[in-house]
């Protein structure tokens, strides 16, 4: 499950209409489905934010889709990445929704 370029570890806050539109979830699905690992939550001024680690080109997939798709109901205005890093090892188990 290794990308060409080992793994990575980005952080991500996502702006526009994504809260109340089950953007987190839709998240946490992409995420699984490409295998990933982080996590996902909303903030209090309205957006959505994270971290996400896998392998490169996984996390490359799932960067683009929090800047083009999303969930159905949401509109992505913009999505911002930071904190961006190799990494050893994976720092989570799994992809969850932070309450």
């Amino acid at each position: 499950m290794s990308g060409s370029e080992g793994l990575l570890s980005v952080d991500y806050e996502v702006s526009g209409r994504v809260q109340g539109v089950f953007f987190r979830k839709y998240t946490q699905g992409e995420a699984k489905r490409l295998g990933l690992v982080g996590w996902v939550q909303n903030t209090s001024h309205g957006t959505v934010q994270g971290q996400v680690q896998g392998p490169a080109d996984r996390v490359r997939e799932l960067q683009e889709w929090l800047r083009k798709t999303g969930s159905p109901q949401s509109r992505i205005s913009h999505a911002e990445f930071s904190n961006e890093k190799q990494i050893a090892a994976l720092e989570h188990a799994d992809f969850r929704i932070v309450k």
